[in-house]
Protein backbone atom coordinates (compact mmCIF):
# COMPACT_ATOMS: atom_id res chain seq x y z
CA UNK A 1 0.00 0.00 0.00
CA UNK A 2 1.19 3.81 -0.79
CA UNK A 3 2.27 5.22 2.50
CA UNK A 4 1.51 8.24 0.73
CA UNK A 5 -2.26 7.78 0.61
CA UNK A 6 -2.71 7.19 4.35
CA UNK A 7 -0.33 10.06 5.49
CA UNK A 8 -2.60 12.91 4.11
CA UNK A 9 -5.27 13.84 5.96
CA UNK A 10 -8.61 13.68 4.16
CA UNK A 11 -10.27 17.30 3.70
CA UNK A 12 -13.95 17.59 4.20
CA UNK A 13 -16.08 18.03 1.61
CA UNK A 14 -17.19 21.89 1.12
CA UNK A 15 -20.72 21.78 1.55
CA UNK A 16 -20.28 20.37 4.88
CA UNK A 17 -17.83 23.05 6.30
CA UNK A 18 -20.47 25.49 4.63
CA UNK A 19 -22.68 23.31 6.07
CA UNK A 20 -21.59 23.27 9.98
CA UNK A 21 -20.69 27.38 9.87
CA UNK A 22 -24.58 27.68 9.50
CA UNK A 23 -25.42 25.43 11.91
CA UNK A 24 -23.04 27.53 14.11
CA UNK A 25 -24.65 30.56 13.51
CA UNK A 26 -27.96 29.31 13.63
CA UNK A 27 -27.56 27.98 17.31
CA UNK A 28 -25.79 31.07 18.40
CA UNK A 29 -28.59 33.28 17.13
CA UNK A 30 -31.43 31.23 18.20
CA UNK A 31 -29.85 30.94 21.46
CA UNK A 32 -29.77 34.62 22.27
CA UNK A 33 -32.76 35.44 21.13
CA UNK A 34 -33.99 33.28 24.27
CA UNK A 35 -31.55 35.48 26.23
CA UNK A 36 -33.60 38.48 24.97
CA UNK A 37 -36.43 36.84 25.55
CA UNK A 38 -35.47 36.48 28.91
CA UNK A 39 -34.18 39.75 29.72
CA UNK A 40 -37.44 41.05 27.86
CA UNK A 41 -39.39 39.65 30.70
CA UNK A 42 -37.41 41.16 33.79
CA UNK A 43 -37.84 44.81 31.79
CA UNK A 44 -41.68 44.17 31.59
CA UNK A 45 -42.00 42.74 35.30
CA UNK A 46 -39.97 46.10 36.13
CA UNK A 47 -42.62 48.07 33.69
CA UNK A 48 -45.75 46.66 35.48
CA UNK A 49 -44.57 47.35 38.94
CA UNK A 50 -43.60 50.93 38.03
CA UNK A 51 -47.19 51.66 36.76
CA UNK A 52 -48.49 49.71 39.49
CA UNK A 53 -47.11 51.99 41.86
CA UNK A 54 -47.33 55.20 39.99
CA UNK A 55 -51.12 54.59 40.11
CA UNK A 56 -51.59 53.48 43.33
CA UNK A 57 -48.83 55.70 45.24
CA UNK A 58 -50.26 59.01 47.27
CA UNK A 59 -47.17 60.71 47.46
CA UNK A 60 -45.47 59.65 43.87
CA UNK A 61 -43.01 62.76 43.58
CA UNK A 62 -39.96 63.33 45.66
CA UNK A 63 -40.69 66.33 48.11
CA UNK A 64 -39.41 69.72 46.17
CA UNK A 65 -40.00 67.98 42.36
CA UNK A 66 -42.82 68.97 40.17
CA UNK A 67 -41.54 67.21 36.79
CA UNK A 68 -38.20 65.92 35.04
CA UNK A 69 -36.91 67.80 32.83
CA UNK A 70 -37.55 66.58 29.79
CA UNK A 71 -35.79 68.41 26.92
CA UNK A 72 -32.31 66.43 27.54
CA UNK A 73 -33.68 63.28 27.92
CA UNK A 74 -35.35 63.66 24.66
CA UNK A 75 -31.94 64.49 22.50
CA UNK A 76 -30.33 61.78 24.53
CA UNK A 77 -33.20 59.26 23.52
CA UNK A 78 -32.86 60.54 19.30
CA UNK A 79 -28.84 59.81 19.89
CA UNK A 80 -29.25 56.37 20.96
CA UNK A 81 -32.29 54.99 18.98
CA UNK A 82 -30.65 56.85 15.66
CA UNK A 83 -27.32 54.45 16.89
CA UNK A 84 -29.70 51.70 15.83
CA UNK A 85 -29.51 52.69 12.09
CA UNK A 86 -25.84 53.47 12.23
CA UNK A 87 -25.28 49.78 13.43
CA UNK A 88 -27.51 48.37 10.78
CA UNK A 89 -25.83 50.10 8.36
CA UNK A 90 -22.43 48.46 9.82
CA UNK A 91 -24.12 45.00 9.56
CA UNK A 92 -24.99 45.76 5.62
CA UNK A 93 -21.16 47.15 4.94
CA UNK A 94 -19.77 43.65 6.34
CA UNK A 95 -22.30 41.60 4.38
CA UNK A 96 -20.46 43.61 1.20
CA UNK A 97 -17.03 42.38 2.79
CA UNK A 98 -16.62 46.18 3.23
CA UNK A 99 -14.38 46.14 6.40
CA UNK A 100 -13.65 49.89 6.62
CA UNK A 101 -17.12 51.61 6.32
CA UNK A 102 -18.06 48.10 9.06
CA UNK A 103 -15.48 49.81 11.49
CA UNK A 104 -16.41 53.39 10.75
CA UNK A 105 -20.34 52.83 11.44
CA UNK A 106 -19.78 50.07 13.79
CA UNK A 107 -17.18 52.16 16.20
CA UNK A 108 -19.67 55.44 15.60
CA UNK A 109 -22.18 53.30 16.99
CA UNK A 110 -20.53 52.45 20.14
CA UNK A 111 -19.76 56.74 20.39
CA UNK A 112 -23.93 57.56 20.14
CA UNK A 113 -23.58 54.81 22.91
CA UNK A 114 -21.24 56.39 25.29
CA UNK A 115 -22.83 59.46 24.52
CA UNK A 116 -25.92 58.75 25.95
CA UNK A 117 -24.61 57.22 28.91
CA UNK A 118 -22.96 60.44 29.79
CA UNK A 119 -25.85 62.47 29.33
CA UNK A 120 -27.47 59.92 32.06
CA UNK A 121 -24.48 60.21 34.45
CA UNK A 122 -24.59 64.79 34.04
CA UNK A 123 -28.59 64.28 34.44
CA UNK A 124 -28.58 61.87 36.92
CA UNK A 125 -26.12 64.71 39.23
CA UNK A 126 -28.25 67.20 38.10
CA UNK A 127 -31.69 65.96 39.88
CA UNK A 128 -32.45 66.96 43.51
CA UNK A 129 -33.57 63.75 44.92
CA UNK A 130 -31.70 60.56 45.59
CA UNK A 131 -32.04 56.44 44.91
CA UNK A 132 -33.92 56.60 48.57
CA UNK A 133 -35.89 59.68 47.77
CA UNK A 134 -38.98 58.46 47.80
CA UNK A 135 -40.66 55.15 45.44
CA UNK A 136 -40.84 56.93 42.77
CA UNK A 137 -36.65 57.81 43.71
CA UNK A 138 -36.24 54.24 43.96
CA UNK A 139 -37.90 53.39 40.70
CA UNK A 140 -36.08 55.76 38.43
CA UNK A 141 -32.62 54.83 39.26
CA UNK A 142 -33.48 51.40 39.52
CA UNK A 143 -34.72 51.55 35.82
CA UNK A 144 -32.78 53.92 34.50
CA UNK A 145 -29.67 52.07 35.94
CA UNK A 146 -30.37 48.66 35.34
CA UNK A 147 -30.95 50.13 31.47
CA UNK A 148 -27.92 51.78 31.70
CA UNK A 149 -25.78 48.64 32.58
CA UNK A 150 -27.11 47.33 29.40
CA UNK A 151 -26.17 50.42 27.47
CA UNK A 152 -22.36 49.91 28.87
CA UNK A 153 -22.50 46.01 28.09
CA UNK A 154 -23.43 46.39 24.84
CA UNK A 155 -20.76 49.23 24.28
CA UNK A 156 -18.29 46.51 25.55
CA UNK A 157 -19.94 43.77 23.16
CA UNK A 158 -18.99 46.19 20.37
CA UNK A 159 -15.47 46.85 20.83
CA UNK A 160 -15.06 43.41 21.19
CA UNK A 161 -16.53 42.51 17.60
CA UNK A 162 -14.46 45.86 16.61
CA UNK A 163 -11.19 44.08 17.86
CA UNK A 164 -12.51 40.79 16.26
CA UNK A 165 -12.36 42.32 13.14
CA UNK A 166 -8.77 42.80 12.77
CA UNK A 167 -8.30 39.23 12.99
CA UNK A 168 -7.58 38.13 8.98
CA UNK A 169 -10.38 36.59 7.77
CA UNK A 170 -12.33 36.11 10.75
CA UNK A 171 -15.82 37.43 9.09
CA UNK A 172 -15.13 35.56 5.63
CA UNK A 173 -16.91 32.33 6.58
CA UNK A 174 -19.77 34.66 8.55
CA UNK A 175 -20.71 37.27 10.85
CA UNK A 176 -21.27 35.25 14.08
CA UNK A 177 -21.43 37.51 17.30
CA UNK A 178 -21.98 40.69 15.23
CA UNK A 179 -25.45 39.64 14.28
CA UNK A 180 -25.93 38.91 18.41
CA UNK A 181 -24.76 42.52 19.33
CA UNK A 182 -26.91 44.16 16.75
CA UNK A 183 -29.99 42.76 18.23
CA UNK A 184 -29.02 42.85 21.64
CA UNK A 185 -28.84 47.07 20.53
CA UNK A 186 -31.61 47.27 19.13
CA UNK A 187 -33.57 45.52 21.85
CA UNK A 188 -31.88 48.17 24.40
CA UNK A 189 -33.14 50.84 21.96
CA UNK A 190 -36.58 49.52 22.20
CA UNK A 191 -36.78 49.05 26.19
CA UNK A 192 -35.46 52.65 26.25
CA UNK A 193 -38.25 54.14 24.00
CA UNK A 194 -40.86 52.33 26.48
CA UNK A 195 -38.81 53.65 30.01
CA UNK A 196 -38.70 57.41 28.19
CA UNK A 197 -42.15 57.16 27.92
CA UNK A 198 -43.43 55.60 30.88
CA UNK A 199 -40.77 58.09 33.11
CA UNK A 200 -40.45 61.38 30.91
CA UNK A 201 -43.43 61.46 28.95
CA UNK A 202 -45.85 60.18 31.83
CA UNK A 203 -45.48 62.63 34.59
Amino acid sequence: MDSSLTSQPIEPPAHATAAHTHDVQGTSLFGFIVFLLSESMIFFSFFAGYIALKTTTPDWSPPGMEQLEVFSPAINTIVLVSSSLVIYFAEEALKRHKLTLFRVFWFLTSAMGAYFLVGQAIEWRSLPFGFTDGVFGGSFYLLTGFHGLHVLTGILLQFLMLARSFIPGNYDTGHVGVTEVSLFWHFVDVIWIILFCLIYLWQ
